[in-house]
């Protein structure tokens, strides 16, 4: 088995060097939890995206989102925003009130209400916007590093992989993680690992790290091998499966076989994850109406009737979620093929962009603070 290097985030050492992705909806605290407690707390987990403008104007849902449980640590927090200022005043607020202890920026999220307001995804086009969010966000944040995460860039005939990553040596970031695949891809296709090996080889002062199309804790070691990439980022391979973080720790570490859980190790994580969910909205029917999106990526490959799959998506109590299970099969071992693909994976979308937006990379005067969402999550 090849050794790697612990990841270094700063002063913060992530081994193995694994990275849960920021996902909207799904990377919360109780999510975050149940992945930290599958891997004896190793690796690094990230908060949901949250937008800057939200932040600094204290939006409630987005001050409950940056809540870390107690034994978080490193605190990672992954912010979206398209207005230098604005970034800067949320990377600050961020120090002076001791909200975490690593700061990413998103310049990845594919999603339409983010790319239409020239963020996320399409925003690396803009190369002095990018070097100015960049720097706002570095001279703001202190001892406290601050990584980024972006895809190759909007389409085939405009990549920004390259460009971004200079940019980001220069501005003084920490690391960067690239998703192998373009905002018109979303989630379809295959993940361009050579791209991963090329940015990799353009900015060898800071660490890379790869992300895409890794379901098994084999792909994400095939991934460092192939590409030479410093650490992994992992997204939908974790959907339904926080125990992959478990496989991530034996595989690095070549400790032992891969967890592949029966059914009714399954049925209890489940339970506990609704269970999380309840206790940080504080409204355990909350919780559970939360976790109806995960019931199925849970279930993938199990033989589950479609009527009993139907009927737990509706579940509204844990007594209900916990006894609908008991009725399952539970003796069932882990299915042959249930890895793969989860999630969204559409592909060769339209991208929507503000108007104007390809027509110079270096003209963003069209850009302004108004293009700032005004609630977190995308």
């Amino acid at each position: 088995m090849t050794a790697f290097s612990p990841l270094a985030i700063g002063p913060h050492i992530v081994q193995p060097p694994v990275v849960l992705a920021p996902m909207a909806g799904i990377t919360n605290a109780p999510f975050r939890t149940l992945c930290r407690e599958f891997s004896g707390g190793k690796g690094l987990f990230v908060s949901e995206m949250i937008t800057t403008r939200a932040l600094v104007e204290r939006n409630e849902k987005t001050m409950q989102l940056i809540r870390f449980d107690a034994t978080e640590q490193p605190r990672s927090i992954q912010l979206y925003g398209v207005d230098p200022v604005t970034v800067g005043k949320a990377v600050r607020m961020i120090v002076d009130e001791d909200l975490a202890d690593h700061i990413d920026l998103n310049f990845g999220c594919p999603v339409p209400k983010v790319t239409r307001k020239g963020g996320g995804s399409a925003l690396p086009y803009k190369r002095p916007l990018l070097r100015a969010i960049l720097n706002e966000a570095v001279a703001n944040a202190g001892d406290l590093p601050v990584t980024m995460k972006m895809r190759k860039g909007i389409d085939d005939d405009h990549i920004t992989f390259l460009d971004a990553g200079r940019i980001a040596v220069e501005e003084g970031v920490t690391a960067i993680a690239l998703h192998g695949r373009t905002a018109a891809q979303h989630y379809g296709g295959t993940a361009d690992w050579d791209a991963i090996a090329r940015l990799k080889e353009h900015v060898p002062e800071i660490p890379v790290l790869g992300n895409g199309d890794i379901w098994s804790a084999d792909d994400a070691l095939r991934m460092m091998r192939e590409t030479g990439c410093d650490g992994v980022v992992v997204g939908r391979g974790c959907l339904g499966r926080p125990w992959l973080f478990a496989d991530l720790v034996a595989g690095f570490e070549g400790t032992g076989a891969y967890a592949a859980p029966g059914l009714r190790v399954v049925a209890d994580a489940m339970v506990r994850h609704a269970r999380l969910l309840g206790e940080w909205l504080g409204d355990e029917a909350r919780g559970v109406i939360d976790f109806r999106k995960h019931v199925a990526w849970y279930l993938k490959g199990f033989s589950v009737g479609s009527e009993m799959r139907k009927s737990l998506a509706i579940t509204s109590s844990l007594d209900e979620l916990s006894a609908q299970l008991s009725e399952l099969d539970l003796d069932q071992p882990w299915p042959v093929g249930a890895d793969g693909p989860r999630g969204r994976t559409s592909g060769n979308n339209r991208v929507v962009l503000p108007d104007g937006w390809l027509k110079d990379p270096y003209d963003c005067s069209g850009v302004s603070e108004d293009a700032e969402l005004d609630t977190s999550g995308g």
